[in-house]
């Protein structure tokens, strides 16, 4: 199973890469939305460090969602999606592999870019660190979230919309403690917590998500 689980993210990350744009899609947006905030809102130091974990929290999801439409749509339209379904492997670790690509082509860039972004809104370092680690922690719930969505709405017309709307609800949480570690750590009040609730999370999520996202794919090639 592990050398499936390999062969499934080496030929995900190799197809990703012969589609550069979706990738730099993703990236472009995700600096596009946080840089345009200190622009408009002017040079207040206190208020850009007050919203920054919201703004770069808020980016980071959605330019997560860019790209959840193309999780399985590819492999669907070919047919390679419904072989997968029908291997002797289980389709468990096959999702595993497929989500954990995702994350590193369209979560990783994200968690690597923005401590630079975090720069502009004057965060300090220890906010920074705490930026990064809850991205680290979070971007990871994001895919594994929106699997599911994909799952269920693949073949659909409108599929797009649709997933936004199914796994808004589920981002939420992560947004909030996300946002809410950086929050803390810039008042001084420790962000444990946060980041307790979010590793549970994650946790929580991987151990499930591949199943609902198994049974989910079943169900829309049926």
């Amino acid at each position: 199973m592990l050398k499936v689980l390999a062969c499934i993210i080496r030929r995900d990350i190799l197809l990703a890469f012969r589609r550069r744009s979706d990738v730099l899609t993703i990236l472009f947006f995700f600096i596009i939305a946080t840089t345009l905030f200190p622009l408009g809102i002017g040079p207040d130091k206190a208020q850009l460090r007050a919203i920054a974990p919201g703004i770069l929290w808020v980016a980071a999801l959605l330019a997560s969602m860019l790209s959840l439409g193309r999780l399985f749509a590819l492999d669907f339209a070919d047919g390679t999606l419904e072989q997968m379904v029908l291997s002797a492997e289980p389709l468990t670790v096959i999702v595993i592999g497929k989500v954990f690509a995702h994350w590193l082509v369209s979560g990783l860039p994200l968690v690597l870019v923005a401590p630079l972004l975090a720069v502009q809104f004057d965060l300090p370092t220890a906010s920074i660190k705490a930026l990064l680690l809850s991205l680290l922690i979070g971007t990871p719930i994001l895919s594994l979230f929106g699997a599911i969505g994909a799952a269920l709405t693949l073949g659909v017309r409108g599929g797009g919309v649709l997933v936004s709307l199914l796994i808004l609800p589920l981002y939420i949480p992560v947004l909030i403690f996300g946002a809410g570690a950086v929050n803390e750590e810039a008042n001084g009040l420790g962000s444990n917590a946060h980041f307790f609730l979010l590793s549970g999370l994650l946790a929580g999520v991987s151990a499930l998500a591949p199943w609902a996202t198994s049974a989910a794919l079943r169900i829309s090639i049926e």
